[in-house]
């Protein structure tokens, strides 16, 4: 039956109504331009009678029987998180992996909108449009699985692919999969960091909470410098074709500078306005060894590694904490101390500080350069096989620390081994090493690309990582402008005496003093009434009373833990649920309940033990 036949085009009419009442928009893009012509597609009716597809002379289903194959690729399911359908073609895969997992989002991801509309046109699709959680990502770049992901819940994804369809846009779909791949490890990684690392972000916190009662938020400087442009100073290897020229780039934008590359700055004679140092770990403080900046700002969070404070910075500023215990007290302080963005790297956090210092209101009545961000060494790629920029802490290590059997060299094909690498597009347009950290930080990048417009961010570094909304601008653009240090500098110090007047008034710096004091004390209090509450909770799941009565008691504690004010400071150090079952050795369902139940309560006095001897008591 050929591709004109009537018996194909029966439903085009029916499911538009649908699509343009749960779609809108969706029905808009079948008229986007496409690579793909009628006379590529093929219509034919497979030997059990439903509709096959070809693309260019290829069977994108089975010629036998469609629907039964497409039942075989949705019902091998893994995972409990989102569905993503890498490949429509007329939808038997996407409509049986919907029916096969009912509660779980379908994400259609179809290159061509030609052949999505083919799919409406021979086939009755009504039912997969209204009884399923369905988002269609179609053709263009494929920047928009980014929103999509945006909306979508966690969980173990899995992947239905049909094969002829990839490899007929290879590149197309590789891309799409790798920004699936950066969303999906995105909570494995948080995971894995907060078992590396909890403990030190408590003992950290606990060392530094004095500087949440006295140091002003960050949300104090929003706005402060919207009528100058922001050089963004990242580690990346690209810096260094731009070291020489960093003065005068300095004269004509406020500096923000990461942690790692304070100390190449200065030895340009650049002391940045800005430094942003975020990471809690001991080695991260060491960036700034030898780096003295008493006139720059600093930018933190109360978790930073405490020698970070000791540092000889004109000031600091704190952006708000991440986690329970830094957020218990600053909830109780009179401010907030204003987000920023985390996305794993100190570079994603640096750019959404830069990014508060500009209004938007501002850059809509504009048309200068004004709260613009010109992002060097944000490469988030290995041009040249390279790391970072010549004289990085990570190679200043390698070398002082290389061996005959394990020289700098070594040191560097490691970290570019580990991270898995992979080749991906560059922003000049030819390919550079990647890895799957950096693609993750990427993506993030894309993401908030996408969600501030009115932020123009540039890439000075044209062998960095191509990223949609990064567009690469010449350096000359910058030099262009006029020099404004006289400006700036200026206006950061009215803005820097107008804070301390504020923030440090007298009557002001009491009522935070004895707001701190009663959240410590409340603090210490309620993680002592939890510790006793678990504890002997534990003790009631270990003894042999009578399964009513232990389930109401047990509902009686979990009440009065969820109404705890401290819960959530007590539960960060909690570990995952399926670890604790991993080792229990009942085989009942009681005596697993009991058992579980034990675990669950000796690990919440554990780690609420471990924030009193942390905290002192």
């Amino acid at each position: 039956m050929n591709s004109n036949s009537a018996e194909h085009f029966g439903f085009w009419d029916a499911n538009l109504r649908v699509i343009e009442a749960h779609y809108p928009g969706l029905a808009a893009q079948f008229t986007a331009k496409d690579e793909l012509s009628e006379t590529d597609i093929r219509l034919e009716s497979a030997a059990a009678g439903d509709p096959t597809l070809l693309v260019r002379g290829i069977h994108v289903h089975s010629p036998r029987d469609p629907v039964r194959e497409g039942r075989r690729l949705g019902a091998a399911l893994e995972g409990d998180g989102p569905i993503f359908v890498l490949g429509f073609g007329l939808g038997y895969a996407a409509e049986a992996a919907a029916a096969a997992a009912p509660d779980r989002p379908v994400i259609v991801v179809e290159r061509h909108p030609l052949i999505l509309k083919k799919a409406f046109e021979c086939r009755d699709l009504r039912a997969f449009l209204t009884e399923y959680q369905v988002l269609f990502v179609l053709g263009g770049s494929g920047e928009a699985i980014t929103g999509a992901l945006q909306l979508l819940s966690t969980g173990a994804i899995a992947l239905v692919r049909n094969r002829a369809l990839l490899n007929l846009d290879e590149e197309w779909y590789a891309q799409i999969e790798a920004r699936i791949r950066a969303w999906s490890t995105r909570e494995d990684v948080n995971m894995a960091t907060l078992r590396r690392f909890g403990k030190r972000w408590v003992r950290n916190l606990a060392v530094n909470r004095e500087a949440i009662r006295d140091l002003p938020g960050i949300s104090r400087l929003k706005g402060r410098l919207a009528p100058f442009p922001v050089l963004l100073a990242a580690a990346g290897p690209s810096l260094d074709s731009l070291a020489h020229l960093l003065p005068e780039l300095a004269r004509r934008a406020v500096v923000v500078a990461v942690d790692t590359c304070q100390r190449l700055l200065l030895s340009q004679g650049v002391a940045p306005d800005f430094t942003v140092v975020v990471d809690p770990q001991y080695w991260n403080a060491r960036h700034l060894d030898r780096a003295p900046a008493p006139k720059t700002c600093l930018i933190t969070e109360s978790t930073v590694y405490p020698a970070v404070f000791h540092e000889p910075f004109a000031r600091a500023f704190l952006c708000s904490s991440l986690f329970p215990l830094g957020r218990f007290i600053e909830d109780r302080l009179d401010e907030g101390k204003g987000s920023l963005g985390a996305g794993g790297s100190v570079a994603t956090t640096a750019w959404d500080f830069a990014r508060t210092l500009g209004d938007s209101s501002f850059l809509v009545s504009s048309n200068s350069l004004g709260g613009s961000i010109w992002a060097a060494g944000l490469d988030l790629a290995y041009p040249n096989l390279k790391t970072h920029f010549r004289g990085a802490l990570f190679e200043t290590r390698s070398l002082a620390e290389s061996r005959r059997f394990d020289p700098a060299e070594t040191w560097s094909v490691r970290a570019l081994r580990d991270g898995h690498p992979f080749t991906a597009p560059s922003a000049s347009g030819g390919v550079v090493p990647t890895d799957k950290r950096l693609s993750l930080y990427a993506s993030w990048f894309e993401a908030q690309f996408r969600r501030y417009p009115e932020t123009k961010t540039y890439s000075l570094s044209p062998e960095g990582l191509a990223i949609p909304g990064f567009p690469v601008r010449p350096v000359e653009e910058l030099l262009a402008l006029p020099p404004r240090r006289t400006e700036i500098d200026r206006a950061l110090a009215e803005t820097f005496a107008r804070i301390d007047a504020e923030f440090n008034a007298p009557a002001k710096r009491e009522d935070r003093a004895a707001r701190y004091d009663t959240a410590c004390k409340d603090l210490l209090a309620g993680l002592e009434t939890l510790k006793t509450l678990a504890a002997e909770s534990a003790e009631l799941a270990e003894k042999a009373i009578p399964r009513d009565r232990l389930i109401k008691a047990l509902g009686t504690v979990n009440r009065r833990i969820m109404e705890s004010e401290v819960k959530d400071v007590a539960g960060f150090l909690f570990p995952p649920i399926a670890e604790l079952e991993a080792g229990l050795a009942s085989t009942d369902p009681y005596g697993r309940y009991r058992e579980l139940s034990a675990k669950l309560y000796r690990s919440l006095a554990e780690a609420v033990e471990y924030h009193l001897t942390i905290l002192g008591r």
